[in-house]
């Protein structure tokens, strides 16, 4: 019996993939380093702080981590407060409330900070509709480790047949996979470059997968 969904945000709820893309490209341009497209593109899914402990390794930079992730997370909220594209995912707010009325309990679990995470359920008045927010950058490892979702599960009270994840990324849909919960992955325009196969489920527009439809898949 579905009892629970589990929300990846960036890419998910909030489309704020865009404000991170420019925030990561000013935090490069500081510390002059070169990223690839698809060096970047390989990020989706991970933490700030994994991406800047990779990027000082890879780099040799005599910054550390804390450096980079301080400044682009300065940026980012720049960004955040001034940048007028900031905008939820089509759909997601319809869904969401769709869930909650049906009873679902709804869990966030985000790489992103919990800082991001409380600003964009803040912004967008969701807080109501969630029982609880992980942030990847508080657990031990990052997607694709399966921590947070497993986390997530615990967090809704619920195991892992009875609820079920949304994500965009290929990172986020192995940790899913990894922790045994069933994956429904949506194709978003800035997710660029991911693998859905292991997805049990790919969509891209969520008006297919409201709670009379999917509920029929976990009787």
């Amino acid at each position: 019996m579905l009892k629970a969904v589990l929300f990846d945000m960036d890419g998910v709820i909030v489309d704020t993939e865009p404000l991170h893309h420019k925030a990561y490209q000013m935090m490069f341009n500081d510390f002059e380093i070169k990223v690839s497209e698809s060096m970047y593109h390989g990020f989706t899914g991970q933490s700030t702080r994994s991406i800047c402990e990779f990027l000082c390794e890879h780099y040799i930079l005599k910054a550390k981590p804390i450096d980079l992730e301080k400044t682009k997370r300065a940026h980012f909220t720049k960004l955040f407060f001034e940048d007028p594209d900031l905008h939820l995912i089509n759909g997601v707010e319809d869904l969401i409330k769709n869930y909650h009325t049906n009873g679902l309990t709804l869990v966030v679990a985000s790489s992103a900070s919990m800082f991001t995470i409380n600003n964009v359920m803040k912004r967008f008045k969701l807080d109501p509709y969630f029982k609880d927010k992980l942030s990847g950058a508080d657990l031990k490892a990052s997607k694709p480790h399966p921590e947070i979702f497993i986390n997530a599960a615990k967090a809704a009270r619920v195991s892992p047949t009875e609820c079920f994840v949304i994500e965009d990324s290929t990172n986020g849909i192995i940790a899913a996979k990894e922790a045994n919960i069933f994956c429904i992955a949506y194709k978003s325009e800035n997710s660029k470059d991911q693998d859905y196969s292991r997805a049990d489920l790919l969509i891209s527009d969520y008006n297919v997968i409201k709670y009379d439809t999917v509920k029929d898949l976990f009787n």
